[in-house]
């Protein structure tokens, strides 16, 4: 199958310009041999390059490209098939652009393809070409070290009260996980995950429910929330907790409850945040929107959890302007190495920008997913990286500190 894999790159600082022509006749050789295709352009600091041919030939060689240390923060731009070739002859041809103008250099780059796509300039993979040469989007291409450039320390802070058991009746438990700004050191809030009370997932705690018993549980189990947050000692510290949307809507009085149970537990409304998933279909829309209203009414901030996962989030935001809107995981994982996804979240950044609603990125695991979203605008973080869900307890933070040499 014919496989067309374009990324973009940056030189490392130790690497001699001249070597890239031996670089490029080693590439030439072995690209030759699997019968692909590469273009290679380099402006001085960052390279672009489009492999095309076999997807047996192209995949090898971009997998080493990804592993060579003479580049790094290597992301890729597009990975797509082709009914034809746009570039007929196998190889590798280096552009430098510095010896070329930008008009100079797409017609000598359109000029090595083949007659059906120089009659086009439709084709996605040329227009990336055109992008890059005019330098449209070098603002994105942020520069972030290694990995390893930071440590971990725990804070020690944790707090796990001994058997710490609220209601013997009550059917679920809850671990809570920090919500958190890294380079201010700020925990932002706490969110209250919910699990079985042998501390199984949410998925076995809702598994052998049906129907509306699903939202009556639901919205119990707040109460349960609640209380281990009084026992926490949260004090003034701010609180998420997840509802589905249509409990708002099947369970009546909903709102209520919610309020009750907030003062009930020594907690006021200002320091709760509701999270709403958007993977469920919202239906009954005007019950859901007038619940919305009392919760705004009442003080309690609202946010959008897994953004991106599902199909209502851009109706959500459009609609009722959340205070905070947290990035699925799907969309964080490996983001620094993925254009798509990082043209995507940065949509949501200026979208969520302009509407002075706070993003954060959710189930972050690297700390090269941390310094790309933290470069590109998001300042909230929750995952592994920096703490795990304490069941029945709050969990130690790991800040980062940067190493000496970085």
């Amino acid at each position: 199958m014919l496989t067309t894999i374009i990324y973009r790159s940056h030189i490392c600082d130790d690497v001699p310009v001249k070597t890239l022509e031996e670089m490029v006749a080693t590439a030439n050789q072995k690209n030759g041999e699997a019968g692909v295709t590469g273009i290679l352009l380099f402006n001085g600091t960052h390279f672009f390059q489009l492999l095309e041919g076999p997807e047996e030939g192209v995949l090898p060689i971009y997998n080493h490209i990804c592993e060579d240390g003479r580049h790094y923060n290597v992301v890729e731009l597009m990975r797509d098939y082709a009914p034809s070739r746009r570039f007929g002859k196998a190889g590798m041809e280096l552009f430098d652009l510095r010896e070329y103008d930008s008009d100079e250099v797409l017609q000598t780059v359109l000029d090595k393809g083949t007659s059906k796509y120089q009659l086009t300039y439709d084709d996605r993979a040329l227009q990336f070409f055109r992008t890059f040469v005019e330098a449209r989007e070098k603002e994105n291409y942020f520069e972030i070290p290694p990995g390893d450039s930071w440590d971990f320390i725990s804070d020690g802070n944790a707090v796990k009260p001994e058997n710490l058991v609220i209601d013997n009746a009550a059917d679920c438990s809850f671990a809570f996980q920090p919500i958190i700004d890294p380079l201010a050191q700020e925990v932002v809030s706490l969110e209250a995950l919910i699990r079985t009370p042998s501390g199984d997932t949410p998925r076995a705690y809702f598994e052998s429910l049906s129907g509306d018993a699903i939202y009556e549980a639901d919205l119990n189990s707040k109460r349960v929330a609640f209380a281990m947050a009084r026992a926490l000692n949260l004090g003034e510290q701010m609180l998420s907790v997840n509802l589905l949307p249509m409990t708002l809507v099947k369970v009546p009085g909903a709102v209520s409850v919610l309020l009750q149970e907030i003062e009930a537990n020594g907690l006021v409304p200002d320091q709760v945040i509701v999270e709403f998933t958007e993977s469920e279909v919202i239906s009954r829309l005007d019950e859901f929107t007038d619940a919305v209203k009392l919760l705004k009414a009442a003080g309690i901030q609202l946010a959008i959890d897994h953004f991106g996962a599902g199909f209502a989030g851009l109706s959500l935001l459009a609609q009722f302007q959340p205070d905070r809107v947290k990035i699925n995981r799907a969309l964080i994982k490996d983001v620094h190495k993925s254009g798509p996804r990082q043209a995507i979240i940065q949509g949501i950044i200026k979208s969520c920008a302009s509407l002075e609603i706070s993003v954060c990125a959710v189930g972050v695991e690297k700390a090269e997913e941390w310094m790309w979203l933290e470069s590109a605008g998001v300042s909230l973080f929750q995952g592994h990286l920096f703490a795990a869900p304490e069941f029945g307890g709050i969990p130690a933070v790991a800040w980062p500190e940067k190493k000496s040499g970085f």
